[in-house]
């Protein structure tokens, strides 16, 4: 039965969000179960294309970047995949109509991490949409079940709120994306002379993002509002860290949140969303 497989598939999406993010899997799980299982689905998609451009080194990247790309759209049409996690898309895909373009973007962004990139406002932000913004966006098409006019309504804080988190697991991530990849996204950044002013001034940019982003949080359906609310508070948590810290240090290490404090953060979090104090 194709009840079965449907079950296996979003297993395999679930599992994938737990071994890859602890502090996303802790959001996601405080959603509605409806609602939950298709943000697995995205999770795991975003996750593999994530993968290939991250970690497979040696094996032929591009290729199987392509290859992705038309197995994701050939499993949106024919809603079917024999692979688990497209599987597992795909249905959020249709069931909530996400948008074509989204995925396109996302994909063209995955694309642009195969290559060594010189990155300028423009290039910077373009990247931004796709790898964040529209990611921000195929999930906001879930947590309002499909309605367009509340999409719509929200689809500028969802994008700055994506954008936000986005650029904080730049900071985050700065050390293995420089040393170990190559990369440097923030535009026009010397990383041979990473300053506590460039950092600062990288953080204010991020203060905007997450200011939009949280309003567009108290616009949400309540059913959905408490899990994306839990995700801002570990990267605003993440974010407060990050901005203590020397640049040297950020360039060269990594900052985490223990999990003993994640789940502070969600019974903080659970007051004030129970009793609509955000």
């Amino acid at each position: 039965m194709k009840r079965i497989y449907d079950e296996l598939a979003n297993k395999i999406a679930k599992q994938t969000t737990k071994d890859y993010s602890t502090s996303f899997s802790i959001g996601i799980r405080l959603l509605s179960p409806e609602v939950r299982t298709q943000i697995y689905g995205i999770y795991g998609f975003v996750r593999l294309a994530d993968e290939i451009v991250d970690s497979f080194q040696g094996y032929p990247q591009s290729e199987m970047l392509e290859k992705l790309s038309q197995d994701t759209f050939q499993a949106i049409e024919e809603k079917i995949s024999t692979n688990p996690l497209l599987h597992a898309f795909q249905n959020a895909v249709n069931k909530y109509q996400i948008p074509l373009e989204l995925i396109q973007q996302f994909l063209h962004s995955m694309k642009m991490d195969l290559e060594p990139q010189e990155y300028n406002k423009e290039k910077y932000e373009e990247y931004i949409l796709g790898s964040a913004e529209v990611v921000g966006l195929m999930c906001l098409k879930v947590f309002v079940y499909g309605d367009d006019t509340s999409y719509l309504k929200l689809k500028p804080y969802a994008m700055k709120l994506g954008s936000a988190f986005q650029k904080v697991n730049f900071l985050r991530d700065l050390k293995d994306d420089y040393h170990l990849l190559g990369r440097t996204y923030f535009p026009e950044i010397d990383m041979s002379n990473f300053s506590n002013k460039t950092k600062t001034d990288i953080e204010k940019d991020i203060e905007k993002d997450f200011e939009m982003g949280f309003e567009g949080i108290k616009k949400l359906p309540y059913t959905t509002r408490f899990g994306v609310y839990i995700a801002y508070m570990y990267y605003s948590k993440l974010f407060k860290k990050i901005k203590q810290l020397d640049a040297n240090i950020i360039l060269n290490g990594r900052v985490r949140i223990p999990n003993s404090q994640k789940y502070g953060l969600f019974f903080r979090g659970y007051i004030k969303h129970s009793f609509n104090m955000l």
